[in-house]
């Protein structure tokens, strides 16, 4: 496949996975959209850039949170491109707190931006596609999109709701030529659990063990960016702990006494 002349808009796009796959993708040659809260950050993402790669990219800073703003992002990114190919959600937060001692409004926040932030980009979006008749979500989820692990039950709850919200969507316009692609990574060496929210709201501020022991931001892009050109429903991206999501399937009993007994932080 090739990515020259597409248009892929990467939420999320200023660090970790999401950063990496802009990388990919302007290397591959492809326009790129990148957005992500601060204009500044993305702008040390482009910077680094080939000037070719550079004049192919559009910064359209925006915050998940603020989900009224999601058609005027969806017409701007219009403007410049035209049309988009491939919609990358990428962009979220992640919790680490005992549900009993996380706030409603801690909840509020991560579904607000995990899971609303994403539904109305993909709502002001989705008409492109459908009149195109052609089109492409990427939703990054998490593992945690497919079982449940202490310590982050608002994180998945939001990332089992995109589950269910996108194959719905899945169903409705599969007639429309419009392509869902669910990327479940594991554990990848980013900053998410240092940015994650415990109960209070505040930020955790300590990278967990098994994330900075995970797979590179770098090879689960190149792993993810395969799945898209493939067109793959669902991929499932890192080590051992991908046998969790086949575990869940075909053996759940043991997968919740695993669960109960993990290290987790």
């Amino acid at each position: 496949m090739t990515w020259r002349n597409k248009t892929v808009w990467i939420t999320g796009a200023s660090s970790g996975i999401g950063r990496a796959a802009a990388n990919r993708w302007a290397e591959l040659g492809a326009r790129v959209i990148l957005s992500s809260r601060t204009k500044s950050a993305l702008q040390e993402v482009v910077e680094k850039w080939t000037a070719i790669q550079q004049a192919q990219s559009l910064i359209l800073p925006l915050d998940l949170s603020q989900s009224d703003e999601s058609e005027e992002h969806v017409a701007q990114a219009l403007r410049w491109a035209g049309t988009i190919d491939v919609m990358v959600h990428c962009g979220g937060i992640s919790q680490r707190s005992t549900v009993l001692e996380t706030d409603l409004a801690v909840d509020r926040h991560v579904m607000e931006v995990n899971y609303f932030g994403t539904l109305a980009l993909t709502k002001a979006l989705l008409p492109h596609f459908v009149e195109r008749q052609s089109g492409q979500f990427v939703v990054v989820t998490s593992m945690m999109g497919l079982f449940s692990s202490p310590m982050r039950s608002g994180y998945c709850g939001a990332k089992h709701a995109l589950h269910g919200f996108f194959e719905a969507l899945r169903a409705e316009h599969h007639d429309d030529g419009i392509i869902v692609t669910m990327v479940c990574p594991g554990f990848i060496h980013t900053n998410i659990s240092m940015n994650a929210v415990v109960g209070d709201g505040s930020q955790q501020g300590t990278m967990d063990s098994k994330t900075g022991s995970g797979m590179t931001p770098q090879a689960c892009a190149r792993r993810m960016i395969r799945a898209v050109e493939r067109r793959k429903p669902e991929v499932l991206i890192g080590r051992l702990e991908i046998l969790g999501a086949y575990l869940r399937r075909f053996a759940p009993g043991l997968m919740r006494r695993i669960i109960r007994k993990a290290m987790v932080t």
